[in-house]
């Protein structure tokens, strides 16, 4: 393996909440419908979760792009090409990627950026033993601020990969934005494969949300953990429940603790006042037609090209290029 550790470093990461994240949580406590921003779930603890959250058997979506994976990575990659600089926004443990990585041919570079850089590494040194051949650059930033990517390098195509249903976690006007500067770093001749869920019966949807086993409400319930451990925060947990329902209106899961009962929380140095039955907001996951994601990324600049999707069109899994001229 030929592994770099990028000029961020592996160790301060960019959005670790002991850093500029404690301004975004003052902020979103600040406001009249309190929340905290979802991409700080994801600590050691918080990424480990989510694994176990993928597995579920409420939980559709890993399993099923997993299947859309396994059935069409070759036509994605025929698509796509075989000698990729492969990013990955928000890798995770990267095991849906592996079955794109099968698929490439050196001198293809595979670049997997996450938040939680503990994880990251580890997962990078797994890779590193399995795929012997591909260059590994492992970068631990905040993909959704600012971050510079490896240079691409001669005979490689660049294809930004955004698995899983994290592009809904965004308000559709914040999507646009973050497809736009997709676009920007894909220019003049790169290509986007991203995951988004489908709209579909709210009953599934909040089923996924509300596991019979907890582990999403313990996912939900680490993030203040780790906003008391990392920022000094002194929020007791278990005066906080899980909530989650579908929005119809919205046509997105919203997520949420809520206070049990009145209650005072410090944050840095700031006091937060919980009446009974608050609450913060911590995720919304908006699910969108293929047809309404299509022109939604049309106006960021990309102009969808293929979409694979499962027998019951719970999830797809689409492709875009960035439109000539904008």
């Amino acid at each position: 393996m030929n592994q770099e550790r990028p000029t961020t470093g592996l160790d301060q990461p960019a959005g670790a909440p002991a850093g500029g994240a404690l301004g975004e949580v003052l902020k979103g406590l600040s406001r009249p419908q309190k929340e905290l921003p979802c991409k700080l779930f994801y600590d050691r603890r918080g990424s480990e979760l989510f694994d176990r959250i993928c597995g579920l058997p409420e939980y559709y979506p890993t399993r099923t792009e997993t299947a859309i994976l396994r059935r069409d990575a070759g036509a994605m990659i025929g698509l796509l090409g075989d000698r990729l600089q492969l990013v990955e926004y928000g890798s995770g443990s990267s095991e849906k990627t592996r079955l794109l990585l099968d698929r490439l041919q050196p001198p293809s570079h595979y670049v997997p950026i996450d938040i939680s850089c503990e994880y990251l590494r580890a997962t990078a040194h797994r890779l590193g033993t399995q795929f012997r051949a591909l260059r590994i650059v492992p970068l631990c930033a905040d993909y959704t601020g600012a971050f510079e990517l490896p240079p691409l390098e001669a005979g490689l195509r660049r294809v930004i990969f955004f698995p899983g249903s994290t592009i809904g976690n965004f308000h559709p006007t914040q999507a646009r934005r973050f497809l736009a500067r997709i676009g920007a770093a894909l220019r003049p001749a790169g290509a986007l494969l991203i995951g988004v869920d489908l709209r579909k019966s709210p009953a599934l949807l909040e089923a996924a949300y509300n596991d019979a086993e907890g582990v999403t409400a313990e996912f939900n319930l680490n993030l203040l953990r780790r906003l008391n451990r990392e920022l000094g925060a002194d929020f007791d947990s278990r005066a906080f429940s899980h909530h989650a329902f579908y929005s119809e209106r919205a046509g997105r899961v919203e997520m949420y603790l809520v206070s049990r009962r009145r209650q005072q929380v410090h944050v840095g140095g700031r006091l937060f006042v919980f009446e009974a039955g608050e609450s913060i907001l911590t995720e919304c996951s908006y699910k969108y037609t293929i047809e309404g994601f299509a022109a939604l990324a049309n106006e960021a600049g990309l102009q969808q090209t293929h979409v694979w999707t499962d027998p019951d069109r719970l999830f797809s899994v689409q492709a875009f290029e960035v439109i000539t001229g904008t």
